[in-house]
C-alpha cells in the first residue's frame, strides 16, 4: 500500500494522516460535527494540489494546504456537510471547483470544472479518474487513483463506506447505487485497492467484497 505508517485513524480536532506514495501525497483530516473527511492530495513532482470535499472548519483545511496553493477543490456531492468549508477554502485559495452537474446546482458557489464518468481531474502529473455512483445523490462521484506500480486508491464519497453503501431515500435509489457500485467499482478493482470514505475510517475492497450478498438482502 505505500507508506506502513499511514492507517486512516483520524479524530476531528486531531492531526491529520499522511499517506506518501510514489507520486502523490494522501493528507486525510477530520473536521466538523459529522467527522466528515477532507483529503488533500499533492503532487509530489510538481507541488501542485487538490482538495476532496471541504466539508468544515475551513481554518483547519487551510493550515493543511500551508502557502504552496491550492489548484481545485472537488466535492463529491451536494450534502452540505461535505461543503460547508467550500466558499472560504475558494475564496482563499482562489481553487477551482470540480463537481458533477447534477449534484453542481446545490452547491454555495458555482463550478468551474463539471465532470461526468471517466473524466479525468488533473493534480499536476498525476490524474483522478471520476466515477459516477447514482443513488446517494444523482450527482455522487467517486475519484480513483491508480499508483504506478503500487495499488489503487478510491476516494468514494458518500457512496461506499466500512460495512456497506451510502444513505439512500427510496428502493430505486438503493438499486441504482448498488449496480453502480458493484459494477463501477467491486468489477473494475481489485481486492488491495483502499477506500478513503467521506466518514470515519478507511477500508479496502477485500474487506468489503465478501459481504455484498448481505447487503443486497437488507436493502441499504
Amino acid at each position: 500500500m505505500g507508506d506502513v505508517t499511514y492507517s486512516g485513524d483520524t479524530r476531528v480536532g486531531g492531526p491529520a494522516d499522511t499517506r506518501e506514495l510514489a507520486d502523490l501525497t494522501i493528507a486525510k483530516l477530520a473536521v466538523g460535527p459529522m467527522d466528515n473527511n477532507a483529503y488533500l492530495l499533492r503532487c509530489r513532482r510538481t507541488g501542485e494540489a487538490v482538495l476532496i470535499d471541504a466539508a468544515d472548519e475551513a481554518d483547519r483545511i487551510l493550515e493543511l494546504v500551508g502557502d504552496t496553493g491550492l489548484a481545485r477543490v472537488v466535492t463529491t456531492h451536494r450534502h452540505q456537510d461535505h461543503w460547508r468549508a467550500l466558499a472560504e477554502v475558494v475564496g482563499t485559495t482562489g481553487a477551482r471547483t470540480v463537481a458533477h452537474p447534477a449534484d453542481g446546482g446545490e452547491l454555495p458557489v458555482s463550478v468551474d470544472e463539471p465532470v461526468e464518468h471517466g473524466d479525468r481531474v488533473r493534480v499536476g502529473a498525476c490524474d483522478l479518474a471520476v466515477i459516477h455512483l447514482r443513488g446517494h445523490t444523482p450527482g455522487s462521484i467517486a475519484l480513483r487513483y491508480d499508483d504506478p506500480g503500487g495499488h489503487t486508491h478510491l476516494f468514494t464519497g458518500d457512496s461506499l463506506f466500512p460495512g456497506g453503501v451510502g444513505r439512500t431515500r427510496s428502493p430505486e435509489d438503493f438499486r441504482s447505487l448498488i449496480t453502480d457500485v458493484e459494477e463501477r467499482v467491486f468489477a473494475a478493482m481489485d481486492d488491495a485497492t483502499w477506500v478513503y470514505p467521506g466518514h470515519g475510517a478507511d477500508t479496502t475492497l477485500g474487506a468489503e467484497r465478501p459481504h455484498l450478498p448481505e447487503w443486497h438482502a437488507r436493502g441499504w
